[in-house]
């Protein structure tokens, strides 16, 4: 009974393996970012070689923002996590000590003392019963103990080593932005529908007072093409639209705003700096900024359908060229953080902050309609 008492306290006080890592756990989600960050920096290495510069590099930026997003997720759990285990542990801290005491002035007495009972060998026998089948309770609860302090230790070992890994990957995506803007100022190869008038472009806007009125003396604009360049059919694709940027809806179309206004489009909330590209192979219709809403891009899939994107810090391409499905449109506004404000802020759950809004609006034939008509659903992309 001594040497199981002693072990009871040994197991208590024992931290050094790590516990097994489950599949959904902080430490694989942020193992797998791990992986992505370094297949996106091999990505970024092989673009300078495509054939396609621009598709590579977007497909590049994607895979960086993928991979962070999913660092940030696996090192906001793993502070959720930690700050859950060091409360739990801090309230068995009374009945720990306490256990651990009498464990202790047990394990040190005599033999003899310790098997020694008032009412003689019945109650002795009684007693020892009552600890065999105390004891195997008391080694769980000790396990479990132990299991918690391994998992605060790696938990912590996992923040602190993700400093390096979260800063490589944020030089990689801001290389590979800089990157894009080059290879999009540089391409000759898209083919335009029109070219634009900058006169025409500016009695419009000066002539505007909102983004509807905007839009619908945009529509009206001849485009007489120069060249043959045909649109493909979208119809068939109507719903299942992935949206143009990573994101989360902040308010869906007709929803009040903070200032009770009501808007026909979808407010996107989105990371700084995040990636715009356009849904559909699309026409250029206007780029640039217009009334409050920021830079704006207007597309156009097809005659009669407008897809507003507003709020842009940086937008990509010209006016009349047409642009074939997820090519990059522009850049979201914002400061990039850096690797220490990721991880400070993952300690007290802002780590999923998203600063930035983009916001989309479609109109057919010159009526507003609800977004979401086209895109898949309102989860995260």
């Amino acid at each position: 009974m001594k040497k199981t008492l002693r072990h009871v306290i040994l197991t208590v006080a024992f931290c050094a393996a790590g516990p097994a890592v489950a599949q959904d756990s902080p430490a694989e989600l942020a193992r797998l970012a791990a992986q992505q960050l370094e297949e996106a920096t091999l990505s970024l290495q092989k673009a300078e070689k495509s054939r396609d510069r621009v598709r590579a590099l977007t497909d590049t930026i994607h895979a960086y923002e993928t991979g962070l997003t999913a660092m940030r997720d696996g090192l906001r759990r793993a502070a959720v996590r930690e700050e859950a285990l060091q409360r739990e542990l801090k309230s068995r801290d009374a009945d720990t000590a306490r256990l651990m005491g009498v464990l202790l002035s047990m394990g040190q007495g005599p033999t003899p003392v310790m098997f020694l009972h008032p009412e003689g060998p019945v109650g002795t026998a009684r007693s020892g019963m009552i600890l065999a089948d105390v004891t195997p309770a008391l080694e769980a609860e000790a396990a479990k103990v132990r299991h918690d302090l391994e998992e605060i230790a790696i938990l912590r070992s996992l923040q602190q080593s993700a400093a390096n890994t979260l800063q490589d990957g944020l030089k990689g995506v801001q290389e590979a932005r800089t990157k894009l803007s080059k290879a999009v100022a540089d391409r000759t190869t898209l083919p335009r529908r029109f070219t634009e008038d900058p006169i025409q472009t500016a009695l419009l806007i000066a002539s505007s007072e909102t983004l509807e009125g905007f839009a619908s003396s945009l529509s009206e604009l001849p485009t007489g093409s120069e060249s043959d360049a045909d649109l493909p059919d979208i119809e068939t694709r109507k719903g299942a639209l992935a949206w143009p940027v990573q994101s989360q809806i902040l308010r869906h179309a007709g929803e009040a705003d903070a200032a009770g206004i009501r808007r026909p489009g979808v407010v996107l909330a989105t990371r700084s700096r995040a990636l715009v590209t356009t849904p559909l192979p699309a026409t250029i219709r206007y780029r640039g900024p217009l009334l409050e809403y920021g830079n704006v891009m207007i597309l156009e899939p097809k005659p009669g359908l407008l897809f507003v994107l507003a709020g842009l810090d940086v937008v990509y391409g010209e006016a009349g060229q047409v642009l074939p499905a997820n090519s990059p449109v522009g850049l979201m506004g914002g400061n990039a953080l850096d690797g220490d404000t990721i991880l400070s802020q993952s300690g007290d759950g802002a780590g999923q902050q998203r600063t930035e809004t983009l916001y989309i609006e479609v109109r057919q034939d010159n009526s507003p309609v609800d977004p979401e008509e086209w895109f898949t659903s309102n989860k995260e992309r």
